[in-house]
């Protein structure tokens, strides 16, 4: 019997990923599902976290999630209490925002971090100039949630003002990340 196929799962940051953003793009060109949030805005943590384990739970197949910004810290709080982190092969975080920063003191509800390391294979693509997090930062939370780390290089928020277009390295990093995840340790 043939093994499920992967379903991934888009989680946008606080105010959503606009229709130019590479993980809309994802969305429309590889099939890959949002997981919608009830307000983008007012981002309450218990609530991104319910909404995300719906996600999870709505299918049979294992789960790769692709979070940007506040997504990535979604993905380390959910992955703190779910008792459906089994479901997940991997994670790639890309551009977590760091939730220290003056810009983000409206997000109350997300002030106590999750930083232990994850039950899942994960990546943290950081760019080298992001006004939402210093590379110095996004490596400290790569190293807390146990993930490879990578250096993308000066992409701003690798957002849709970065110019990625369909980013298709950040592609290659998910298929790398897939095929690391699905492949038997010796």
């Amino acid at each position: 019997m043939n093994a499920p196929k992967l379903r991934v799962l888009t989680l946008p940051g606080w105010n959503g990923s606009g229709p130019d953003h590479w993980q809309s793009r994802w969305e429309q060109q590889q099939g890959y599902e949002r997981v919608e949030q009830h307000d983008w805005q007012q981002a309450l943590r218990g609530d991104w976290m319910i909404q995300l384990e719906e996600a999870v739970l709505s299918g049979d197949a294992p789960v790769v999630l692709v979070a940007h910004s506040l997504g990535c810290h979604l993905v380390a709080a959910w992955a703190a209490h779910s008792r459906q982190t089994g479901r997940v092969q991997a994670a790639l975080l890309v551009a977590p925002a760091d939730l220290d920063n003056p810009l983000l003191q409206s997000l109350h509800s997300w002030r106590n971090k999750a930083l232990q390391p994850l039950p899942f294979a994960s990546t943290v693509l950081a760019s080298s100039d992001d006004d939402w997090c210093s590379l110095e930062r996004a490596a400290g939370l790569a190293s807390a949630w146990g993930s490879t780390f990578v250096d993308i290089g000066p992409f701003g928020h690798i957002n849709s003002e970065s110019g990625l277009g369909d980013w298709p390295q950040g592609l290659l990093h998910l298929q790398h990340l897939i095929t690391r995840s699905s492949t038997p340790l010796a």
